[in-house]
């Protein structure tokens, strides 16, 4: 057995043993991305940030979570089609997503969301890693994606965010420069 399913079995075998925690896991999985969202509007509306920083950090953080999650996640899942975990092995699911596994886009776009938050901001950054960890990982403990799947969205969407933060510098680096001419 290959390290992704020995990771999968031994994660989601958490399942289906407590209500409580079962009740936790599929809130973290399933909705925990609508008070991330929530929180990051929060945080920007309240933070003293000028109005043109908060509509860079915006701009940059959401371009980047929809490139990896509708792009690139998109792309990826069109030409290779993995079933979820609980349609192949015997898992057990504490909830049902019929899309395919891999990557994940809850993966793509919230690491990619915290990534574009750490660069400005290495306190949200780092809470937002956080939070997008115990997200992605209880998607595995539900029995929806692969650890895998989790890895891969992690790694498209740090790469996507910092592309799209190094491109947006350059592109303001040069657009102030065209200014003072």
């Amino acid at each position: 057995m290959n390290l992704n399913l020995k990771i999968l079995f031994l994660l989601n075998s958490l399942a289906g043993h407590s209500k409580i925690l079962d009740k936790l896991i599929i809130f973290l999985a399933a909705y925990s991305s609508y008070v991330l969202l929530s929180l990051l509007l929060i945080l920007i509306y309240f933070s003293t940030y000028s109005r043109k920083k908060k509509i860079e950090i915006l701009s940059v953080s959401f371009v980047s979570a929809f490139i990896s999650r509708f792009g690139v996640t998109t792309i990826i899942r069109s030409l290779y089609h993995l079933p979820r975990p609980f349609i192949l092995y015997s898992v057990h699911p504490l909830f049902i997503d019929n899309s395919w596994s891999f990557p994940s886009g809850h993966a793509t776009f919230f690491f990619a969301l915290a990534a574009a938050l750490y660069w400005y901001n290495k306190k949200w950054g780092i809470i937002f890693f956080i939070a997008t960890l115990l997200m992605t990982i209880s998607r595995v403990i539900a029995g929806v994606h692969y650890p895998f799947d989790i890895a891969a969205g992690m790694i498209i969407g740090v790469a996507v965010a910092w592309a799209i933060f190094y491109l947006f510098k350059k592109w303001m680096i040069k657009s102030s420069g065209e200014n003072n001419n």
